[in-house]
């Protein structure tokens, strides 16, 4: 077969257009497996989605073909040789393999749970000791993206062959490397406009929240984006920037994070608390929850529809993160996360008191419990920076229960782990104040070999695991019961985040996805009803320091539900490069700078925007967001997370 191309200037641009096309198949791979999440593509958004896929195409193509560009443009008559030629061809082969078709067709299967492109944020979690077991898995269960890998790899091997190797036709050696300077620097000036995302003086270099302009929903965003762009550019990037909507006074006024509690009432008391944080416990699961899904009332949470039932239940509750990095955080410190994972960021470092430190000071013991290694995840590391005095993890339960109730994936199951974990919290002095983290309601998918058939297939992958997690906590309770500290304790449920198996077409929206299970409970009745207004993770903290009879100031971005109804009852969170702003009346996405669209909470599949109606609540609701998010990120300049001038 002849080969294409002619021995000029084109090598090197024809090569790198073979790079898109391979960017471009990956998109398709990329929206295949993830059309659910993402929704139909109407024929009217193909040409700004392409625009935008271009846009980010070209930043991904330079930052992995920069060194290639580079070599093969010096101005050396050696780039003819054979020897040198073999070492562009590896290069462009390796990196491209890796960094283009690799990494994108990852994207693929890791969006599926994440609801977001991999960013550097992931190479946090490449310290963990089952990564390579857990890749092993991923690796299995999707082998045929390994097939389509190879498949891509070979065409690029045979496209670059097909392409005849660059030989410029000039004899003068200062003529070839005066015109070889000149493509260089031509080269050079057309990367940076490139990567910037243009040339002018106005065009600010690309970052991921960009990706919106181009698209007609919050869902496209992460379509349009593509690898290394996503990795490279969140890689080391640490600066913040703070938003200067409003004036210092202005700012006060509209949101604090600073909380100066009322009095404590006569149904305040010191009660013990424990404070269950559910791996992936989508509202979704529960009949309690979402009656319109079970018509049969059977859904997959039967033991907590029946705690729902009897206690305190948050019906509009949403996750402020999309990660279980980001729900600790949101549930122990009241500090929500938006473009970047909040424990992962070294602001974070900053001096904070979270909910077990101010419990501790005030007499509680405290304990954090997970049945993980104790470096996975960074979840001991982050329970010890909020207050946390003892942490049991899957090397303390192996110490006291020997090497028993292993998952093979990531730690010990829920129902041996959580009997250990009763047991543990009766030897704890009361008052105490403990945190779980649960675990096996998640990939792989498993319960123990005992239950193989003893619950329902469900819907989805995910709801054997959950039944399961269901019958681990019902076993909780029932030895619970027997425990002389059960009936002086509040029980708060809470998941971290929505489970990526999911099945009603609600769910699949971004706020649809971000709706969670989480509500309270105590033995004793005494907090009792359904909460339909809008609820999120950070409002825990504020509201059982209130339940508590905790009257000294404290920082926290939620609100205490029962103390402080001045304080709106919204949620927010980062969904798909794009912050989301959720209230009774009004769903809005916007940058911060501007709204992208807005929803009535009652268009449950968020069809109709409404943005252009200008509604009152619009307008109410995006001042209060732009507050959140510049007392948000003013505060993570400053890493400074507490009342200043306050001492406890």
């Amino acid at each position: 077969m002849k080969r294409i191309g002619q021995n000029t200037f084109t090598t090197l641009l024809l090569r790198l257009l073979v790079v898109y096309a391979l960017l471009a198949f990956c998109r398709g791979v990329f929206y295949a497996m993830n059309a659910d999440s993402l929704g139909a593509l109407a024929r009217q958004e193909w040409g700004a989605l392409i625009r935008g896929s271009l846009v980010f195409d070209t930043v991904s193509v330079l930052y992995t073909n920069c060194v290639f560009i580079f070599f093969s443009l010096i101005p050396f008559r050696f780039r003819e040789r054979k020897w040198y030629r073999a070492i562009l061809f590896w290069l462009y082969t390796v990196t491209n393999g890796a960094l283009i078709v690799a990494l994108n067709l990852s994207d693929s299967v890791y969006f599926h749970y994440a609801k977001k492109r991999i960013t550097a944020e992931e190479l946090h979690f490449a310290e963990n000791d089952n990564t390579l077991s857990l890749i092993g898995q991923f690796i299995g269960e999707n082998w045929f993206l390994v097939l389509v890998a190879i498949a891509l790899i070979g065409a690029m091997i045979w496209l670059y062959r097909r392409i005849p190797d660059w030989k410029l036709p000039v004899k003068n050696p200062w003529g070839y490397g005066a015109i070889s300077l000149i493509g260089l620097a031509a080269a050079g000036v057309l990367a940076v406009g490139g990567i910037r995302g243009g040339f002018t003086r106005q065009v600010r270099p690309l970052t991921l929240s960009n990706a919106a302009q181009y698209a007609s929903s919050p869902q496209q965003a992460s379509l349009i984006l593509s690898n290394p762009f996503c990795t490279i550019r969140t890689l080391g990037n640490h600066r913040i920037d703070v938003p200067n909507y409003f004036s210092p006074q202005e700012l006060a006024a509209i949101f604090t994070p600073y909380h100066y509690p009322p009095p404590a009432d006569s149904t305040a008391r010191r009660r013990n608390i424990v404070v269950f944080t559910l791996e992936s416990f989508s509202a979704e699961h529960s009949a309690y929850l979402n009656p319109d899904l079970y018509p049969d009332g059977q859904g997959y949470t039967p033991f907590l529809d029946s705690l729902m039932a009897a206690g305190y239940t948050f019906m509009n509750a949403y996750s402020n993160g999309r990660k279980s990095i980001e729900a600790l955080p949101s549930i122990l410190t009241s500090i929500p996360s938006y473009q970047k994972s909040f424990v992962l960021l070294p602001q974070a470092l900053g001096e904070m008191r979270g909910m077990p430190k101010l419990l501790g000071d005030e007499g509680y013991a405290t304990a954090f419990f997970c049945g993980s290694q104790r470096n996975s995840m960074g979840f001991a590391a982050f329970a010890q920076m909020a207050g946390m005095e003892q942490i049991y993890m899957l090397e303390e339960y192996e110490a006291a229960k020997g090497n028993v109730g292993f998952d093979g994936a990531w730690g010990i199951w829920d129902e041996p782990f959580l009997q250990y974990m009763g047991e543990e919290l009766t030897a704890l002095p009361e008052p105490f104040m403990a945190s779980v983290f649960t675990l096996s309601s998640h990939h792989p998918f498993r319960v123990p070999t005992e239950y193989e058939d003893t619950f329902r297939p469900g819907t989805t992958k995910m709801h054997r695991p959950v039944q399961y997690t269901d019958q681990a906590l019902r076993r909780f309770f029932d030895y619970a019961r027997g425990q002389k500290w059960f009936e002086n304790t509040l029980f708060v449920f809470s998941a971290d985040h929505v489970s990526s198996e999911i099945f009603a077409p609600k769910t699949a929206t971004p706020t649809g996805n971000s709706h969670i299970l989480m509500f309270l409970y105590t033995p004793d009745g005494s907090l009792v009803g359904k909460d339909t207004h809008t609820a999120q993770q950070i409002d825990l903290m504020p509201t059982i320091l209130g339940l508590t009879g905790y009257e000294k100031p404290y920082f926290a971005f939620g609100r205490d539900i029962f103390r402080e109804p001045e304080r709106p009852a919204v949620a927010t969170n980062y969904f798909n490069e794009a912050y989301q702003y959720i209230a009774d009346s009004i769903v809005l996405f916007s940058t911060g700078e501007r709204t992208l669209s807005a929803y009535l909470p009652t268009d449950t599949l968020q069809q109709h925007d409404i943005q252009a109606e200008h509604l009152p609540a619009q307008t109410e609701g995006e001042r209060l967001l732009r507050a959140i998010l510049q007392q948000y990120y003013t505060h993570l300049q400053a890493q400074s997370y507490i009342i200043p001038n306050y001492e406890l």
